[in-house]
């Protein structure tokens, strides 16, 4: 197409082409076939399946193995929950090679907002137990003990009648008086029993604790994935920060040696001086790029320090050399399917909305009666001294005080009582009604989460796919840069090219490089993205943790 427009835009354009010479026809064929196997030799180059090329940059060689050896629990055990790093803790040691692995193993065991999660769903576990406990009568024991003193005084004032007669020794005549002190001890105890016998609130209640503990497994479950996703792409973007400071290292090597060939072609006179000062330029600046690429390796270290809750000594590093996860195995329908169901950040809002139904109708049952048995049954005894009897003016009664009385009893009782809610100016329906339109509002939340599952999955499908086919196409474009910036370079050592064709062929390059770097982590990212939506996670805590990556229908 491009040889048919360049030989219509002559002059005569319209008219009859001349006919063209064999010589010019061969030379023609002779492009045509160059062209051709370059394409195949590009063709080639292709990979036949998601895998790093042999000899590729971005396959970086794997540490020793013994730094990658199984780290004990008490090298990675956080600080206590509460505490305080001290100054000495705070100087950066060795950094600490992990794998992908040990990574996801070490953050689901140190993980704060991990350990939060667990700890929500043994409260909601003990709150279900408490619930179910309202279904056992109330059985309790008391005793009491006291003692008082007391002082009484009797006196009948004048014309006061009196029920006795004259004669009677219980009689007092008008003006009478008498008084003594009392000092009395006394001790008490008993059992004392209650059940509910019928109570509409005890049941939604405990209905609303399972539908609780449930919600707290399943939010348990969703923050596993949510975690599994940030350690992945902490890891990854440290993987990232890792290779490009080694491309930026490359650079300034390739730059001073660039910089040394233009000093000696300069001293020979065979290139101007403006050649030197653009390469010492162009070095200064990949210096600059080295610096700000080691800045943000240190950066991505100490993040995916945080999200491991690692000592404050301890600094984690990739160990794994990058390589790409599998193609995802399923097409966009089946794995927006498939990450609807069983999602345990969808079920957990519906656990969530069949709470706070229980909930109103255990509040809702408040305005029922309630039938209640109770049964108590204890035993008494007390003593009372009497002492300074005194009569006056006739006062009787003082021979018949008891000076000492010591007094036992026992006693039992047995019944039923009902309570009913009468009037309470609508309080208990409006807290029904607030808890109906919560559970309104959670329902609402769960088609809002639906919609975002579907974006975040067609968001992470689309740009898996893109990554894929990006990096095919930078595969090729890091082959070929390669070799233009050979032939650049050694065109340039013999003077056949200018400084400015070198520094473009290598700024290509550079480019190339990290275009295939950005798609390799990206492809990598968006898997693990996909995972986040898709991935079986335990719902119970104590169960152990997968910490592979990989996903199989």
């Amino acid at each position: 197409m491009g040889l048919a427009l360049g030989l219509g835009a002559g002059p005569g354009a319209g008219q009859p082409l001349p006919a063209a010479s064999s010589g010019d026809g061969r030379r023609l064929e002779r492009r045509w076939n160059e062209l051709d196997r370059q394409i195949r030799a590009l063709e080639q180059l292709l990979p036949a399946e998601a895998e790093p090329l042999k000899g590729d940059a971005l396959a970086s060689p794997p540490l020793p193995q013994q730094e990658m050896a199984p780290l004990p629990p008490q090298v990675t055990a956080p600080l206590p929950p509460l505490a305080l790093p001290e100054a000495a803790s705070l100087r950066e040691g060795q950094p600490q090679a992990l794998s992908l692995e040990q990574t996801l193993a070490i953050g689901f065991a140190n993980s704060p907002s991990l350990q939060a999660r667990r700890e929500e769903v043994a409260a909601a576990l003990a709150e279900l137990q408490s619930q179910m406990g309202t279904y056992w009568p109330r059985l309790s024991a008391y005793a009491a003990t006291g003692t008082d003193q007391a002082s009484t005084s009797f006196f009948s004032p004048t014309g006061t009648g009196t029920l006795f007669a004259p004669s009677n020794p219980f009689f007092i005549p008008p003006g009478g008086r008498g008084s003594l002190n009392t000092n009395a001890n006394g001790v008490a105890t008993g059992l004392q029993l209650r059940y509910e016998l019928l109570d509409f609130a005890r049941t939604p209640k405990a209905r609303a604790a399972l539908a609780s503990l449930r919600s707290g497994r399943l939010a348990y479950a969703d923050a596993l994935r949510r975690l599994q996703l940030s350690l992945s792409e902490s890891y990854y973007l440290l993987q990232r920060a890792d290779q490009l400071v080694r491309i930026r290292e490359a650079v300034v090597r390739n730059d001073l040696l660039i910089l040394q060939d233009s000093l000696d072609l300069k001293q020979a006179g065979l290139v101007p001086r403006l050649d030197v000062l653009r390469r010492q330029a162009i070095e200064a600046d990949g210096q600059e790029q080295l610096i700000a690429a080691l800045a943000d390796q240190a950066i991505a270290r100490r993040r995916l320090a945080a999200l491991l809750n690692l000592p404050p000594q301890l600094t984690p590093a990739a160990g794994d050399p990058i390589r790409l996860q599998p193609r995802w195995p399923l097409d966009l329908e089946t794995s927006l399917v498939a990450s609807y169901r069983d999602n345990p950040e969808l079920e957990a809002l519906l656990a969530t909305r069949e709470a706070l139904l229980q909930q109103k109708d255990a509040v809702a049952a408040g305005l029922l009666p309630k039938l209640s048995l109770f049964a108590s049954a204890g035993a008494s005894a007390s003593n009372a001294n009497s002492w300074n009897v005194r009569v006056a003016d006739g006062g009787c009664c003082g021979a018949t005080v008891a000076t000492s009385l010591n007094t036992y009893g026992s006693d039992w009782s047995v019944g039923l009582a009902v309570s009913w809610l009468l009037f309470d100016a609508g309080t208990t329906r409006g807290q029904a009604r607030a808890l109906a339109r919560r559970g309104a509002a959670v329902a609402q939340q769960y088609a809002a989460q639906r919609n975002d599952i579907r974006l975040r999955i067609e968001q992470a499908f689309f740009g898996h796919e893109a990554s894929l086919a990006r990096l095919v196409a930078a595969r090729r474009g890091v082959k070929a840069s390669l070799e233009a910036f050979r032939d650049a370079r050694l065109r340039y050592q013999a003077g056949l090219s200018s400084e400015l064709d070198l520094s473009n062929t290598q700024e290509r390059l550079i480019a190339s490089l990290v275009q295939r770097l950005e798609a390799t982590v990206n492809v990598n990212v968006t898997y693990a993205q996909l995972l986040r939506e898709l991935l079986p996670m335990p719902t119970d805590p104590e169960a152990p943790v997968p910490s592979r990556l990989q996903w199989t229908p």
